[in-house]
């Protein structure tokens, strides 16, 4: 008998250790819980899609790191800033950014891109402009183009999916050259160099930059180009559309807005 009570006795101190064990243990459950949810005021993170070939809206300036800098980067981190957003900046080709939207694999696209096109707008929403612009048509200074009537059976490039491609397509008929498409603008500037492209179309404010670092090419504004209202893409229907556009008004409005433009277009 006495026997018997020593493993009864044993079997109730080992229950009571695991019992105490198992009781911890839901307390240190408990504390994780409580540090997790000390991590809801952390700022929630956006992932942004951009091409990093558009200076000055965004590039990588290679002699100083490999950092993605520009005035649309700046522009994003602002208004994140006035959300209590952080953002993941994430590099990818031009025209790949819509179908990324689309994949819900990025939050928004911040890259020179025009809101004002409607197929666009089928698939994405678009916050009000933050920046308008016209398009040029850059080539050799030995060229000697003076307008688009000079294309005539030439070679004129232009950055794949953009409206500048779109643009040159739908006059190529009317000044006789044929376009070809480049996913980068670096390709364009070096073809043209190269002597593969007579000409490429690109936006002014990013065509000034190249003008400024080539002194062998030149310009002229491409005709029947309608404002270029460039805008922040976002998925269709996102809640986050009307918020960034109320912070884009209020930086606007600030002057915020404006003293970015003079930052990276008046240097």
């Amino acid at each position: 008998m006495k026997k018997w009570s020593g493993i009864a006795l044993l079997l109730v101190l080992v229950m009571s250790v695991l019992a105490a064990c198992g009781a911890k243990n839901e307390t240190n459950g408990d504390n994780a819980n409580t540090d997790n949810s000390s991590g809801a005021d952390a700022k929630k993170v956006l992932k942004v899609g951009t091409s990093a070939d558009y200076p000055p809206f965004e590039y990588v300036d290679t002699a100083k790191s490999d950092e993605i800098i520009g005035f649309d980067i700046d522009l994003a981190k602002m208004i994140a800033d006035e959300l209590g957003y952080e953002l993941d900046i994430q590099d990818m080709d031009f025209n790949g950014l819509i179908p990324a939207l689309q994949a819900k694999s990025i939050d928004f696209v911040i890259a020179g891109m025009d809101g004002d096109d409607e197929k666009r707008k089928q698939v994405v929403d678009f916050t009000e402009p933050y920046f308008t612009a016209t398009n040029y048509v850059l080539f050799k200074k030995d060229s000697s183009f003076k307008s688009a009537e000079d294309l005539k059976g030439k070679k004129v490039g232009a950055q794949t999916a953009t409206i500048q491609e779109k643009s040159a397509t739908a006059l190529q008929d009317q000044y006789g050259y044929s376009v070809e498409s480049r996913d980068r603008v670096p390709d364009l500037i070096q073809e043209i160099k190269s002597g593969h492209l007579d000409a490429v179309v690109l936006q002014n404010a990013v065509s000034m930059g190249y003008l400024s670092a080539n002194e062998d090419l030149a310009y002229f504004e491409l005709p029947e180009e309608h404002k270029l209202q460039l805008s922040i893409a976002f998925q269709k229907d996102s809640e986050l559309t009307p918020e960034f556009n109320k912070a884009l008004k209020e930086l606007k409005d600030s002057g915020k807005v404006d003293e970015l433009i003079t930052k990276w277009f008046n240097q």
